[in-house]
C-alpha cells in the first residue's frame, strides 16, 4: 500500500471568494515585502503556483537563486513548506522565499543585467568630501561608459551627496547626460532633503531625466526607485558610487543585497568627509559579500572583449590611470 501524502493544513476562508472568475480560487501571492492578490484554477498545484509567481514578480526574482514555496497554515499561525501534492481548493496565502544558502558570488557584470547608482550631486556638499575632485573625475569615467556603449541597457542613478566641483569641466559631465538621453538610458536623480541642502548643481543639465526625487531617507532604495528597477527585466547587479561611503552608499548597498541584488561598490569613486569612516565602511561592506572594486575593472568587465565594437573608445577613456583618491595612502 502506498504511503499516504501529508495532510494539507486547514486554511481560512473557503470557497472561490468575491471577485474571482468562475472555476478559480483567490490566492494572495507574497514575495519580499510585496503581497499581490490573484486567482488560480481550482486544483492548481506547485507548477502553476510557480508560474503565477513568475508572472507577478518575474522581473524581481533572481533566477540564479533557489526558492521554496510556503503556505500560510492557520493551525500553526505561520508559514509552512508547501506540502507534497498540494492542490489549491480554497482561498489561501502563499509566499516565495529565497534560500539563505547561495552559490559563491562571482561578481560577473554584463550590460544587459547591470544598473548604475551614482550617489548625491548637491551643491551644498561641494567643499566637504575628501578627495572630491578625484571622485568626480572617476565618476565621469563611469558615466562616459554610457556615452560610448550603444548596447548598454544599464541605468545611471544619481544619488545626492557628491558635489560637482570642477577640476574637470562640469559641461563634460552634462554632455554625458546628453549621451545617456541619445542612447535612451533612463537617468534617475535623487536629492537629499533639497529644502535644506539645495538642488542638484545647476551646471548639470537634467533635461530629459526620467525622475528627480527629493528624499529624506539615506538609502536610495525608495519606492519610486524600486518601481523603476521593476521595469527593467533581468537586473542582477548594481554598480554603486558616490557619497558618503559610510552613510548613503552603505545603507543603499545593504538594502539592495537584502533584496537579492549583487552590489559592486567602486572604491575609487566613493568617499566621505572622513577617511576613517570611508575605509571602515568599505571593509565592512566587503565582509558582507559586497564586491569592492575599481572603475577600470568595472569598465573593462562590461566591455569584456577586445573585439567589442566599443572597446577602442573605452581604451581611450582609461589610457590615463584613474586618480587614486586617497586609497593608496591607506593600503
Amino acid at each position: 500500500m502506498a504511503a499516504a501524502e501529508p495532510a494539507v493544513p486547514a486554511l481560512p476562508g473557503g470557497g472561490a471568494g468575491a471577485g474571482a472568475p468562475s472555476g478559480t480560487v483567490p490566492v494572495l501571492f507574497c514575495f519580499s515585502v510585496f503581497a499581490r492578490p490573484s486567482a488560480v484554477p481550482h486544483g492548481a498545484g506547485y507548477e502553476l503556483l510557480i508560474q503565477k509567481f513568475l508572472s507577478l514578480y518575474g522581473d524581481q526574482i533572481d533566477m540564479h537563486r533557489k526558492f521554496v514555496v510556503q503556505l500560510f497554515a492557520e493551525e500553526w499561525g505561520q508559514y509552512v513548506d508547501l506540502p507534497k501534492g498540494f492542490a489549491v481548493s480554497e482561498r489561501c496565502k502563499v509566499r516565495l522565499v529565497p534560500l539563505q544558502i547561495q552559490l559563491t558570488t562571482l561578481g560577473n557584470l554584463t550590460p544587459s543585467s547591470t544598473v548604475f547608482f551614482c550617489c548625491d550631486m548637491q551643491e551644498r556638499f561641494r567643499p566637504a568630501i575628501k578627495y572630491f575632485g578625484d571622485i568626480i573625475s572617476v565618476s565621469q569615467r563611469l558615466v562616459c561608459l554610457f556615452f560610448f556603449s550603444s548596447v548598454c541597457r544599464s541605468m545611471i542613478y544619481i544619488h545626492t551627496h557628491m558635489y560637482v566641483y570642477c577640476q574637470l569641466p562640469v559641461f563634460f559631465f552634462s554632455s554625458q547626460l546628453q549621451g545617456a538621453r541619445i542612447l535612451g538610458i533612463p537617468v534617475i536623480v535623487t536629492e537629499q532633503y533639497p529644502k535644506g541642502l539645495g538642488s542638484t548643481v545647476q551646471e548639470i543639465d537634467l533635461t530629459g531625466v526620467k525622475l528627480v526625487l527629493p528624499k529624506t531617507k539615506f538609502s536610495m532604495v525608495l519606492p519610486e526607485v524600486e518601481a523603476a528597477l521593476a521595469e527593467i527585466p533581468g537586473v542582477r547587479s548594481v554598480v554603486l558610487f558616490g557619497v558618503e561611503t559610510h552613510v548613503c552608499i552603505q545603507q543603499t548597498a545593504l538594502e539592495l543585497v537584502g533584496r537579492g541584488i549583487e552590489v559592486h561598490i567602486v572604491a575609487d569613486a566613493t568617499s566621505s568627509r572622513s577617511m576613517m569612516d570611508r575605509m571602515f565602511a568599505l571593509e565592512r561592506l566587503a565582509r558582507t559579500g559586497i564586491i569592492v572594486t575599481t572603475s577600470e575593472a568595472v569598465l573593462l568587465q562590461l566591455v569584456a572583449d577586445k573585439d567589442h565594437p566599443k572597446f577602442k573608445e573605452i581604451q581611450n577613456l582609461i589610457k590615463a590611470s584613474a586618480p587614486e583618491s586617497g586609497l593608496l595612502s591607506k593600503v
